[in-house]
């Protein structure tokens, strides 16, 4: 038994060692060298501070900004350590009573709006941490954020074409607005 035992030991330090230790340095160099702003969480800066992580919503309701998709995290509102959508039925009453929500939101936010309201804005994406928006629903914003920050709904949906990002090579996916971004470009329009 003792012959055996010593063996076995051995190889599971061996293997600790290069699985628990050498190979997650490996990758972890390697990305760093290669891909460091991916590796770091795509953290974007404003003078020297961090704003937040082009992968991960954020919350913004003030009338004046772009309003992401609905967060439905545990604890908090676009919480990275506790992803998870709610994974209610399209029946639910709690679904239907939040999307009901959040369209008496925007249609306070903005009364006068009468484009239909596009679904990404009334819905929580799988992760609940979605930091993009359809097209549809950058523009169905406009009117509002143009009015708040006085300026023209011209200048707005410029700002919305430029920061569009198409299908990812060109198939993958669909046309999107990074909200975080888009945001950061208005305060730095002013």
């Amino acid at each position: 038994m003792r012959a055996q035992i010593r063996p076995a030991l051995l190889v599971l330090l061996i293997f600790t060692l290069l699985t628990g230790v050498l190979y997650p340095l490996a990758v972890t160099g390697f990305a760093q060298l290669f891909f460091p702003r991916q590796a770091n969480g795509s953290l974007i800066t404003v003078n020297g501070q961090t704003a937040g992580s082009k992968l991960i919503g954020q919350q913004f309701d003030a009338p004046g900004y772009f309003w992401g998709r609905l967060s439905d995290t545990a604890s908090f509102l676009y919480n990275a350590a506790a992803s998870s959508g709610s994974n209610f039925a399209p029946s639910n009453p709690a679904l239907l009573k939040a999307v009901q929500a959040r369209i008496t939101a925007l249609q306070a936010a903005d009364p006068t709006n009468t484009l239909p309201i596009p679904v990404d804005l009334v819905t929580a994406s799988g992760s609940g941490l979605d930091p993009d928006i359809s097209i549809a629903a950058a523009l169905y914003q406009v009117p509002r954020v143009a009015k708040a920050r006085g300026l023209s709904e011209a200048a707005v949906t410029a700002l919305v074409n430029q920061y569009t990002q198409g299908r990812q090579f060109g198939l993958l996916g669909e046309p999107r607005v990074n909200v975080l971004e888009l945001n950061l470009a208005l305060d730095a329009a002013r």
